[in-house]
């Protein structure tokens, strides 16, 4: 009789027509893919990314089957050396969890040592998932900015997406930081609830949408944190103040940008990328210390909901519809 242990996973996989089908199963231990530190995993987080790879995007991830999950929280259960003690609370974002690596949605990950993050004194991991990636993309935003000398007397910040998970994060973190937050958004419903993290004002999306060509346009913005790329990117560019700072971290409007040189030669604009996936460690340690502490914001279980395994497919699809509002928590064990 077969006893080897097994844990639960949300499995997608790919038909012969290339169609993603994602089902619930138990996986025996010895599927856990490679790695130094075996986690339990208590929450994950629902991201843009964690969409696309459970819906078999290969811009994402290359070989199905595959457990999505780009983020996860818990426990440590075991590691090869003595860099983590079984118990140890830890959290893992990005790499390649959840695109190429097995990922959180499931109650059991295995990574590589490096990857893994001690959860910071000051945050649950509850709270360690409802900032998730989202969160330390963010915090990594808000830093560039202010290494770029972008300040809150200078004039207001916008941030596009609003409504979306690392949109939501910026404007409370801006806020909190003593910026005039402008949130761009295409959903009314989203107004109350922007207010409430700390915009001044709010926008709809389509302001930020020019199309007349114009290589420079009045320039609106001390600085902004863009999750949408594309169309809306190039338009901020044109918009922003002398020597402002666009920090761009996102894509969900598209990949292409079609701009000038004009906002960098002329203005001396700033664009500044922000890539949470692989950032060095040790700024993503400050980033999480600072996320616990100066930069904790209050009342952070406000902003998630939460769901198991069993909901994926309907959360997922609704962030590809753009439907979603804050932050969505995964627990494996729901």
């Amino acid at each position: 009789m077969n006893s080897e242990k097994t844990y639960r996973a949300y499995l997608v996989s790919k038909d012969a027509a290339g169609d993603a089908h994602a089902a619930i199963v138990q996986r025996p231990w010895s599927e856990l893919p490679r790695g130094d530190v075996v986690i339990r995993v208590s929450f994950s987080s629902v991201n843009f990314k964690d969409a696309l790879s459970a819906t078999g995007s290969p811009g994402v991830t290359r070989s199905y089957p595959h457990v999505p999950g780009i983020d996860a929280a818990g426990f440590v259960v075991s590691c090869t050396d003595e860099t983590y003690r079984p118990g140890d609370p830890v959290l893992v974002t990005g790499y390649e969890l959840g695109a190429n690596h097995d990922g959180g949605y499931a109650e059991l990950i295995r990574v590589p040592a490096e990857w893994v993050v001690p959860l910071p004194a000051g945050l649950s991991l509850k709270e360690s998932m409802i900032l998730g990636t989202a969160g330390l993309t963010a915090g990594l935003a808000l830093q560039a900015l202010r290494r770029s000398n972008v300040k809150p007397e200078q004039g207001e910040v916008v941030v596009t997406g609003a409504s979306g998970g690392v949109g939501c994060l910026a404007v409370a973190l801006l806020a909190r930081d003593g910026y005039n937050v402008v949130a761009s958004t295409g959903k009314a419903r989203a107004h109350a609830f922007l207010r409430e993290l700390g915009a001044v004002r709010i926008i709809d999306r389509a302001a930020l949408d020019d199309r007349s060509g114009r290589p420079l346009l009045k320039g609106r913005w001390a600085g902004a944190v863009d999750t949408v790329g594309g169309n809306t990117l190039a338009t901020l560019l044109a918009e922003t103040q002398p020597h402002g700072s666009v920090a761009a971290c996102g894509l969900v409007g598209g990949s292409d940008l079609s701009t000038t040189v004009f906002p960098f030669i002329l203005r001396g604009v700033n664009l500044l990328g922000v890539d949470s996936a692989f950032c060095p460690r040790q700024e993503r340690i400050a980033i999480w210390d600072l996320l616990a502490t100066s930069w904790k914001i209050e009342g952070l279980e406000e902003l998630a909901q939460t769901c198991g395994l069993n909901d994926l497919q309907q959360i997922t699809s609704a962030i590809l519809d753009c439907e979603n509002l804050g932050r969505t928590l995964v627990i494996p064990t729901g």
